[in-house]
């Protein structure tokens, strides 16, 4: 349990919040500490449905209010994402917590019942998606897999399931979450994760951007926040600091930047760089973080349609433009053969794709300057679109150094040759994924059935050398970030000296130990041409594809019914998806 020690202030004036506010919240979470440590996880599981109702009472505040933060008006065909990444997120993992937590109650191990086998390595692998039949008809296709640390035992990993729920009455203390600005459901799933994973209370710390939200998180989220276990604070940097730096909070997590994690850990300017070569960080706790990074998507070449080039430029261009570009996940970086015979096709349609998906507004801080500085980098890119987009194709022998090198966090996408075909470009893409570009949190791979079948093992062997905490066949790396049986957060061994991606995971409903990576997996093509093929799904467009013409609707018709489970409204919901 956490001293009670209090910390000196700073002065009212230099805290938005005041520091008394920001002591006397943590002084309530004190409290919530010994009420958390006394509820039953059956207490906790109908916990969750309250919360569950609670966040669905406040759904299309949540979606509406998201949207018109970002600058998306009424009709604008991309609200839809705000559903989606907001209050549907959420919702599910509420959903798959409650089902961990009444099996721990009932003496099982959330993973009973989820079929494992062996994946290359001596790794063991868990098939965690889809676990319920009405996500095999939402999201028709698609599956997701748990792959465990090399060694690890089916009877090891079922015992450890559970993480901290399984002492429940060991309190973690307080945590500290420095919340996402990006995208409306990190703050509320990291809280989640404090709580469930490693039993701390938790005193939330939202990013300005999302200022507008707090009274809609303060709705949704009473369930937690009467009896103690949250407290919600705002402002600016010297908020944060503070409460990094206060002596009753046991540990920071933070979903940003690496600059912002360095700041926290080392400090800034000369000290800082003093205490980093000294390796003496100035934070004195233990900190966890989503860091964000540079994103591969690599094309394996193969003999493709003319609708597959179109459909898969298209899932390309989503991959970037969703949310603005402002994504951690958002695929930055196509990887193509040069020796391609398509290569020329797929770039005419990426190139149109890109110029002619929906513009949504660039709304993130110094977006703008991200743009103007990609562009003098690559002074000979295209401005796309209504110009707020910027496709930079790096010719054979010029430097893509910047762009594999910086997280524009904007509209901007790449696109870099190497050489070969087959298995000897993929296993080339793999290292030059691994090895040129910054951060490992999430990999996209896209691959035809044809010439995946051909490659054989080869394909899996490729998958298990790239070293990112999520990869995405055929699918996008966000699909992972929805699912919330899958693990979240950069590859294992990042360090507060080189950081990555990030330290930890996040989401993990199932509470699983050992985790080395989470892999999703989708249908190469949309109904019904995925009748030819290895993987059928009955989406004939996924609604988070930029360009779905129905995507709103869809995506806002999923969430209701992850609110209130109507089939009769949901039937509706599916024919619009079959117009998308």
């Amino acid at each position: 349990m956490s001293s009670s020690v209090k910390a000196p202030a700073p002065s009212t004036e230099a805290l938005p919040d005041g520091a008394d506010r920001l002591d006397a919240a943590i002084d309530d979470l004190s409290a919530g500490t010994r009420t958390w440590s006394h509820l039953t996880l059956a207490q906790r599981a109908r916990l969750l449905e309250r919360l569950h109702a609670t966040v669905s009472a406040v759904a299309q505040e949540w979606a509406e209010t998201a949207a018109t933060s970002k600058g998306l008006d009424p009709r604008h065909p991309l609200r839809g994402e705000e559903w989606l990444s907001g209050p549907y997120a959420t919702l599910v993992a509420l959903e798959a917590y409650r089902r961990s937590l009444e099996a721990l109650a009932s003496g099982r191990s959330p993973l009973d019942g989820v079929k494992t086998d062996a994946a290359p390595g001596g790794r063991l692998r868990a098939h965690v998606f889809p676990l319920a039949a009405m996500d095999s008809v939402l999201l028709s296709g698609y599956t997701g897999e748990v792959w465990f640390e090399a060694g690890v035992t089916r009877h090891e990993a079922l015992m450890a399931a559970g993480l901290g729920q399984r002492h429940p009455t060991r309190s973690g203390g307080i945590g500290l979450v420095l919340g996402a600005g990006n995208v409306t459901s990190i703050p509320v799933l990291d809280v989640l994760y404090e709580l469930l994973a490693h039993n701390r209370v938790v005193i939330l710390k939202v990013n300005p951007t999302q200022d507008s939200l707090v009274p809609v998180f303060e709705r949704a989220l009473a369930p937690l926040i009467e009896p103690g276990l949250l407290r919600i604070v705002t402002g600016a940097g010297d908020v944060g600091a503070y409460l990094t730096a206060h002596p009753q909070v046991d540990h920071v997590h933070i979903t940003g930047a690496a600059p912002t994690f360095d700041a926290i850990v080392w400090g800034t300017g000369a000290a800082g760089s003093r205490r980093r070569r000294e390796n003496r960080p100035q934070l004195k706790k233990p900190i966890t973080s989503e860091l964000g990074g540079v994103s591969p998507i690599i094309v394996v070449p193969g003999t493709w349609s003319a609708a597959d080039l179109r459909f898969q430029a298209e899932h390309v261009v989503t991959m970037r433009l969703q949310n603005s570009g402002h994504n951690c996940i958002a695929g930055q970086v196509v990887i193509l053969s040069a020796d391609w015979p398509q290569r020329a096709a797929f770039l005419r349609e990426l190139r149109r794709a890109f110029d002619a998906a929906p513009a949504p507004p660039v709304w993130y801080p110094r977006s703008d300057e991200k743009l103007d500085t990609a562009a003098a980098s690559y002074p000979d890119a295209r401005r796309c679109g209504d110009g707020s987009r910027l496709l930079v194709e790096v010719r054979a022998g010029a430097d893509a150094a910047a762009l594999e090198t910086t997280e524009y966090f904007a509209p901007v996408l790449g696109v870099v040759d190497l050489p070969g075909n087959g298995q000897e470009f993929l296993d080339a893409a793999v290292a030059h994924a691994n090895d040129a570009l910054v951060g490992t949190l999430g990999a996209n791979v896209l691959i035809d059935p044809a010439t995946q079948s051909a490659l054989g093992d080869g394909f899996e062997r490729a998958i298990a050398e790239l070293r990112y905490g999520a990869i995405a066949i055929n699918s996008w790396t966000a699909f992972g970030f929805l699912t919330p049986t899958l693990t979240w957060g950069g590859f294992p061994g990042a360090t507060l000296q080189d950081v990555h991606s990030g330290i930890g995971v996040v989401h993990n409903a199932l509470l699983l130990d050992g985790v080395e990576r989470s892999i999703t997996r989708g249908p190469f093509r949309p109904f019904p041409r995925s009748l030819r093929g290895s993987r059928f799904s009955v989406l004939p467009k996924p609604p988070w594809f930029v360009d779905a013409r129905t995507g709103a609707a869809v995506s806002e018709g999923f969430t209701r019914y992850r609110m209130d489970g109507n089939l009769a409204r949901l039937a509706g919901t599916l024919v619009q998806a079959f117009r998308a």
